[in-house]
């Protein structure tokens, strides 16, 4: 066992933790954050995606006791109070989600890229949203939906200053 303290959503936790305790794991079954989803154990759905010192992170394969002394973020925490973070109001908006499993995970991975397009300067486009997709796998919508959704939180969270956004 090994004694792992994180900054989870704002809030400091410390927890004693097997060795091959996985992050997704350690979010599950310690913190009872549960929006943390484990589709395939084998980082290929992205649905476990989380941020990790302000990078996406796919929690199935990151191992708690190396993220030791880190900030994490889950899809509990990007939300300000009652007030949703653009990009989830942008799925919302746009029907971003069929089943919903996936969802977490892709709202997390467009939070990263709109901030890490926005911090490139580079134009975030659809083909380019498509591409950083390709880490995330969603059985039910055909992504179009998707896209939309992170077009928009795009265009919103351009106008925000960064520190908003998160």
């Amino acid at each position: 066992m090994t004694k792992v303290t994180m900054t989870v959503n704002g809030k400091a936790q410390t927890r004693d933790v097997p060795d091959t305790t996985l992050l997704s794991d350690f979010l599950r079954e310690e913190l009872r954050l549960t929006g943390t989803h484990v589709g395939c154990d084998t980082s290929q759905c992205g649905a476990c995606v989380v941020h990790v010192d302000g990078r996406a992170v796919k929690a199935c394969t990151a191992l708690a006791v190396a993220l030791d002394g880190a900030e994490v973020t889950t899809i509990e925490g990007v939300a300000q109070g009652k007030e949703l973070h653009p990009m989830q109001v942008a799925f919302n908006d746009h029907h971003g989600l069929q089943c919903g499993f996936c969802t977490p995970g892709m709202i997390m991975t467009g939070i990263d890229m709109v901030e890490r397009y926005k911090a490139s300067g580079l134009p975030l486009t659809e083909e380019a949203i498509r591409h950083e997709l390709e880490g995330n796998i969603c059985r039910c919508t055909g992504y179009h939906n998707i896209v939309r959704a992170i077009e928009d939180a795009a265009q919103k969270m351009q106008a925000a200053p960064a520190a908003a956004a998160e």
